[in-house]
């Protein structure tokens, strides 16, 4: 581990990753590269949600030598949700990112996020559903459309106002991440819905901004299990606020 001063370190780069050994390394350079052209001092936090093929290894090799990093790995898997909420929690930036270990979305994408936050927002979400988003691979149609029929649920049940809330970009200043992670309860891939609803209980300003995307395949994520845990945390969430 190579730890910055958190005082100098003015953005934070959090990817959850699980199982992806033979991938890591090279997204790793993608976002280390972008970041070595940037004028401020960046972080790197990799946390690596239980894999068995030596993800978190990986990582510690491709990070070796390069700017402050942490990877934190746990020993059981315990969600992207939890992931993403420790990986958060124990960022030093004054600016914070979460981003899919594929870089589905291209970590250039930060451009946008940054001067969304610059103009006045807590909290910059990607979207892949506005005039201006870029989807460059789509996913294959039943993953589409059991993913249009859940940001419906979402809309209809739990949070209206948001075209995509899962998107895996999202931004935030420090303190509305620090006061919304540690309060976060959803383990899983439901989490971001969470999110927004905390956003919004604790009025922080959100944006959300078209980005490109690409479907990167194959996923580990199972199309309808997936999904039936999503619905789940949907409930929950829900239940906890009625």
């Amino acid at each position: 581990m190579n730890a910055g001063n958190p005082s100098d370190i003015r953005l934070s780069v959090v990817i959850p990753t699980f199982n992806k050994a033979s991938r890591i390394a090279a997204s790793l350079e993608t976002v280390l590269s972008y970041l070595a052209a940037k004028p401020f001092t960046a972080e790197i936090v990799v946390v690596d949600d239980g894999s068995s093929d030596g993800t978190a290894d990986a990582a510690r090799a491709a990070l070796a030598g390069r700017l402050p990093h942490r990877v934190i790995g746990r020993e059981r898997k315990l969600g992207k949700g939890a992931s993403v909420r420790e990986g958060v929690l124990a960022a030093a930036g004054e600016v914070i990112l979460f981003c899919d270990d594929d870089l589905s979305t291209p970590i250039d994408e930060l451009d946008k996020a940054l001067a969304a936050l610059e103009a006045g927002a807590d909290v910059v979400i990607g979207s892949r559903a506005l005039p201006g988003s870029d989807i460059r691979v789509r996913q294959r149609r039943p993953r589409e459309w059991l993913g249009k029929a859940f940001n419906l649920l979402v809309r209809l049940f739990v949070l209206k106002g948001y075209r995509d809330t899962q998107c895996g970009f999202k931004a935030f200043r420090r303190g509305p991440a620090m006061d919304i992670f540690g309060s976060l309860r959803t383990p899983g891939f439901g989490f971001d819905v969470e999110v927004l609803v905390l956003c919004r209980e604790r009025g922080y300003r959100v944006a959300e901004i078209p980005v490109a995307w690409c479907d990167v395949r194959p996923s580990r994520v199972r199309m309808f299990k997936g999904s039936w845990g999503m619905i789940k945390d949907l409930r929950r969430i829900r239940r906890a606020r009625d």
